[in-house]
């Protein structure tokens, strides 16, 4: 079990980093090089940039419940 979430773990801690590195910042991001501007001068924000909000958010909460899961197993181990 411990095994199976540090994998998870250090799947979920390198999807954060490209995720967040994938969002716009105050000069555009890699996000409006795959398309991110076409669709936010189509509407106020952009589709692409709502759907890497979700799935950071997505991929925080799982990073979270790796970190309090292998916390509580480890305790309970040692």
């Amino acid at each position: 079990m411990i095994f199976t979430l540090s994998l998870v773990l250090i799947v979920t801690s390198l999807l954060l980093v490209v995720l967040v590195l994938l969002h716009r910042g105050k000069g555009g991001g890699l996000s409006s090089m795959l398309g991110g501007s076409f669709y936010s001068n189509l509407s106020g924000s952009s589709v692409v940039e709502r759907n890497l909000d979700r799935l950071t958010v997505i991929a925080g909460l799982v990073w979270a419940i790796c970190i309090i899961g292998l916390g509580l197993l480890y305790k309970n181990t040692g």
